[in-house]
């Protein structure tokens, strides 16, 4: 038997993966992850032995399973996915989990539940049907990927260390293509200080940190050019509507297809910081993805693995480097063999909207099966 002959069936794969996506796991509720991380502890319970990792950073727990193998121990091949997700708890009441010919919706089930249960079935379908990969596997499932990662990186470039081929089940790009490379990101904290005062009686006694920041922020997106971006994603201030604010925070994201013009940007965004009008405007770094540069040898040779895989199968699998950071960005910028975006098609990530295509998952699972039987 081959991969191709593995059963994959649709109907129990949506079955496995509901209670998956019905698990909510908002990334800052460290509780909701690890009740998703228990259930797919007893999924990856099956084919070894499951280390439950704890968080650290406030964060959820990570899990780690290295299944058996004759070579255990020698360089092999890790998957590595991450259970957090943007989607706060009570997401479910307005994106429930539900089935619509052949489009499924839910939180999550995009990015990136559905790809990382394709490849949970297909290492259960390989073991079923008593074969055996070349090289030993890793799993690694992580609860952070969605603000960056910050802490979980060391544990995943010192598991990548370990093997020669890293599998990162993120979505697919909109046309089935995988991931050859991403651009570098950076986060940026941002802090206005103001002046208090009442804002009915002495409103020009007051400096708003408020204005100060909306001020920035039209400053801080006009830097966007072609070469780096900058947008502002989360702003945090106020708390009586009567009262001048005295801070407010803000968090800003940028991304660039080259490192030195992310190297550039973040010059750019550290010399913003100063004092003006009595309004202190503070700058401080968060966490950086390097770029993970395409065309890198290694990884070029797992494209034409993968796509001769996928022919076999009965679908063309195109190749690009991509927007949007992932776990890749570590694993790709450490030389080491990476392959992303292996995960399910659909569309909606992020949004109320979130949906897979119903026939990619017997197709990913797939494809995923035919990389770890055929990886050497």
């Amino acid at each position: 038997m081959s991969y191709l002959d593995l059963p994959f069936d649709t109907d129990v794969m949506l079955a496995g993966l509901k209670p998956w996506v019905e698990c909510e796991s908002p990334t800052f509720d460290a509780a909701a992850v690890n009740r998703m991380m228990s259930l797919a502890a007893y999924d990856l319970s099956q084919m070894g032995v499951v280390e439950r990792i704890p968080g650290r950073m406030g964060f959820g727990d990570s899990l780690r399973v290295r299944l058996p193998h004759p070579k255990a121990g020698e360089p092999g091949i890790l998957i590595a996915g991450h259970m957090d997700t943007v989607h706060p708890v009570g997401t479910l009441n307005h994106l429930p989990f539900r089935i619509d010919g052949d489009i499924c919706y839910g939180p999550g089930i995009q990015d990136m539940k559905g790809g990382n249960f394709c490849a949970v079935e297909a290492l259960r379908q390989i073991e079923r049907a008593g074969l055996q990969t070349s090289l030993p596997v890793t799993i690694l499932f992580t609860p952070d990927e969605e603000v960056g990662t910050p802490s979980t990186r060391e544990l995943i470039e010192a598991e990548a260390a370990r093997n020669r081929y890293v599998l990162v089940p993120e979505p697919a790009h909109p046309d089935g293509g995988v991931t050859i490379g991403r651009y570098a990101i950076a986060r940026f904290n941002l802090r206005t200080v103001g002046r208090p005062s009442h804002a009915g009686a002495r409103l020009a006694d007051g400096r708003s940190a408020i204005a100060a920041m909306a001020r920035r922020i039209g400053e801080i997106e006009a830097m966007t050019g072609p070469d780096c971006t900058f947008s502002v994603g989360v702003i945090h201030a106020g708390q009586w509507v009567n009262c001048v604010s005295s801070s407010c925070d803000a968090e800003v994201l940028s991304m660039a297809k080259r490192q030195e013009d992310l190297d550039d940007g973040v010059t750019r965004m550290l010399a913003l910081a100063g004092e003006a009008d009595d309004v202190v405007f503070e700058v401080t770094r968060g966490v950086t993805r390097p770029v993970w540069k395409p065309d890198q040898p290694g990884t070029m040779q797992m494209y034409d693995l993968a796509r001769e895989i996928a022919g076999e199968i009965g679908f063309d699998l195109p190749c690009a480097s991509a927007g949007g950071g992932s776990d890749g960005n570590f694993t790709g910028a450490m030389g080491i063999a990476t392959l992303d975006g292996l995960g399910v098609r659909g569309a909606g990530l992020h949004t109320l909207t979130e949906r897979i295509e119903v026939a990619s998952l017997p197709e990913r699972a797939r494809l995923m099966a035919g990389l770890l039987l055929r990886l050497e």
